[in-house]
């Protein structure tokens, strides 16, 4: 029996998810978390085969608890399930040591084989996400932010607003936005934590 737990702050993905795997003899969800800080407490007590973890949530993203949770217990298995697939959000699910990465459009047998792939060892990723990481790997570009762009991420990453942001920096907070739209889409990220995190991991902001 591969035990499942189901990690996503939206309760009605979670029992989506639940529906799907229901009626599979060899799987069963053993639980459900709503945030990274959950997700690790349920790893505890729990001992899952395999997470399926989403990328986007209040607090810790799916990246940093993927890591939070392989710290606890290195031989869960961890597949990541969201909607995003840009470049910095998948490398940083596969650098945190997710063991796959699937779009919440997989079908019912997809998540299933996926689920029983992972629990056998095996790295299961969706067809786009895979073809991503092949020509990461293969043409591994290095990532260049401006010097003002690392200013404001290193801001951002002491947990300042984009107002404070611009105060400190003497320039308007429509300047300050602009600086974190043209850093996110150098990242291939979406959001203020994937960016911090990116940049970290890239040796652009020091931790």
């Amino acid at each position: 029996m591969i035990s499942v737990l189901l990690v996503d702050d939206h309760p009605v993905v979670r029992a989506g998810v639940r529906g799907m795997l229901a009626g599979e003899p060899d799987l069963a969800v053993v639980g459900e978390s709503a945030s990274a800080i959950e997700a690790v407490a349920a790893v505890r007590a729990l001992h899952p085969d395999v997470v399926l973890m989403d990328l986007r949530m209040p607090g810790a993203d799916g990246a940093v608890a993927t890591a939070e949770v392989l710290a606890v217990a290195p031989g869960t298995r961890v597949v990541v399930l969201t909607t995003y697939e840009t470049d910095g959000d998948i490398l940083r699910a596969v650098e945190a040591g997710a063991a796959g990465y699937l779009l919440k459009d997989a079908s019912r047998t997809e998540l299933v084989e996926a689920v029983r792939g992972a629990a056998r060892g095996e790295t299961v990723l969706a067809p786009s996400v895979a073809g991503r990481v092949f020509r990461h790997l293969r043409d591994p570009r290095p990532v260049s932010l401006s010097p003002r762009e690392i200013d404001v991420l290193g801001l951002v990453a002491r947990g300042l607003s984009n107002g404070e942001i611009g105060l400190r920096l003497h320039i308007t907070e429509a300047t300050v936005k602009t600086h974190l739209l043209r850093a996110f889409a150098k990242l291939g990220v979406a959001d203020r934590t994937a960016a911090v995190t990116t940049a970290m991991a890239a040796g652009l902001l020091r931790s």
